[in-house]
């Protein structure tokens, strides 16, 4: 590249990167919800949170992507026989696809061991091996974590 082009395009790279700067309609935006408390007030943050988001961007033209991933005491939220928030995930589920929701099996296979018994997950709940790495791996994939 000529350095003459190279000087000209500088500016244009910036005003793309800053923080802060608008960003052309259509961009997607990925955002994972950390849910590790077994506390109805924090899950519905998180719900508030997801919709808000969505929302929002939905409403500029751009896309979004959200994840709510539940373990440790945070997956009685996505228990069948414990949420309090069972009604709310079926509403999310049946309202807005592009949240989804993933339960921790490393916290299934703990509470089973603990428990005794098989841990009922709601349907709209996928389960993934284990919450934390699924945060790792979205934070490597470029995703924002967030704690609510």
């Amino acid at each position: 590249m000529h350095r003459r082009t190279m000087l000209l395009a500088a500016p244009v790279l910036l005003a793309v990167t800053l923080p802060g700067t608008t960003q052309a309609a259509g961009k997607t935006h990925r955002l994972a919800l950390q849910v590790s408390d077994n506390d109805p007030d924090k899950m519905n943050a998180a719900l508030n949170v997801a919709a808000n988001v969505s929302r929002l961007y939905t409403d500029r033209g751009d896309e979004v992507d959200v994840v709510i991933v539940a373990f440790n005491a945070g997956l009685h939220m996505f228990r069948a026989d414990t949420s309090p928030v069972k009604a709310r995930l079926d509403s999310f589920a049946k309202s807005m696809p592009n949240v989804r929701f993933d339960a921790c099996d490393n916290t299934i296979q703990g509470m089973k061991k603990r428990e005794g018994k098989d841990i009922p997950i709601v349907p709209q709940a996928k389960i993934v091996p284990a919450g934390v790495v699924t945060l790792m791996e979205l934070a490597e994939q470029g995703w924002v974590i967030i704690r609510p």
